[in-house]
C-alpha cells in the first residue's frame, strides 16, 4: 500500500539521497491526518449550527461539571486559542444563547462564563455524533492498533520536543500556571522607562 506522503519522499530520495525521510513521513501523516479529520468535524457540528472551536468552547464548559461556568482564564487554558479567538467565539455562542456571562462573585472586576441549559442540551446532542464520527474515521484501524497509537502519540507529545513547543502542556508537566501575556490596548501609553533601561537601549 502507497498514499502519497510515500510518493513524496521517493521524489526526495531521488532528487536528494543525503536526506533522512522517515520522521517527516511521520510528522506529514500526523498533518494530513488532522485536515482531514478537521474537515470532517466541521461537517459534523455544521448540522448543529457551530464551528468545531465553538463546540471546543461548550465542551469545556460541559466537562467542567455543574454549574457548568469557569472565568475565561481557566476556559482559555484548556483550548489552543488566542484570546481574540476566545472572545469572538464567546460574543457568537452568547448571542445563540449558549453561554452567558455573569459577574465573578469572588472578583469585582471578573467574569464568568455559564453554559445554559440551550447551551447544555446543545452540546449533549453534538457530542454523541461527534463520537460516533471519531469511530468511523478510526474505523480502519483494529482496537488493539487504536490504542497502540494513542500510546504513541501520548509519547510522542510528552517528550521534550514537543513540551517545549506547548506552554499549556509544559505547564501541566511541570505543575506550573503559565498564562497568556495581555495585550497592551493600542490606547493605553507605553511603560516609563527606568534611566538605567533607556541607557540600555539600543539606538536606532
Amino acid at each position: 500500500m502507497e498514499d502519497s506522503v510515500d510518493r513524496i519522499a521517493a521524489q526526495w530520495k531521488r532528487a536528494r539521497p543525503d536526506l533522512d525521510m522517515p520522521s517527516a513521513q511521520v510528522l506529514q501523516r500526523i498533518t494530513r491526518a488532522y485536515r482531514l479529520q478537521a474537515s470532517s468535524f466541521e461537517q459534523v457540528f455544521a448540522r448543529y449550527g457551530l464551528s468545531w472551536g465553538e463546540h471546543l468552547v461548550l465542551a469545556a464548559l460541559r466537562r467542567a461539571g455543574p454549574p457548568y461556568r469557569m472565568n475565561p482564564t481557566t476556559l482559555f487554558d484548556t483550548m489552543v486559542l488566542s484570546s481574540g479567538a476566545m472572545t469572538n467565539r464567546l460574543d457568537r455562542l452568547e448571542e445563540m444563547g449558549l453561554v452567558r456571562r455573569l459577574a465573578d462573585p469572588n472578583d469585582r472586576r471578573g467574569r464568568l462564563v455559564e453554559l445554559t441549559t440551550k447551551g447544555r442540551e446543545l452540546v449533549d446532542e453534538a457530542v454523541v455524533a461527534h463520537v460516533a464520527n471519531e469511530e468511523r474515521l478510526l474505523s480502519g484501524l483494529p482496537a488493539a492498533d487504536r490504542v497502540k497509537l494513542a500510546d504513541l502519540l501520548r509519547k510522542l507529545l510528552l517528550s521534550e520536543p514537543f513540551l517545549s513547543l506547548d506552554p499549556a502542556s509544559r505547564a501541566a508537566a511541570t505543575g506550573a500556571a503559565e498564562r497568556p501575556r495581555r495585550r497592551r490596548h493600542a490606547t493605553e501609553p507605553l511603560p516609563r522607562l527606568s534611566g538605567a533601561t533607556r541607557a540600555r537601549r539600543p539606538r536606532a
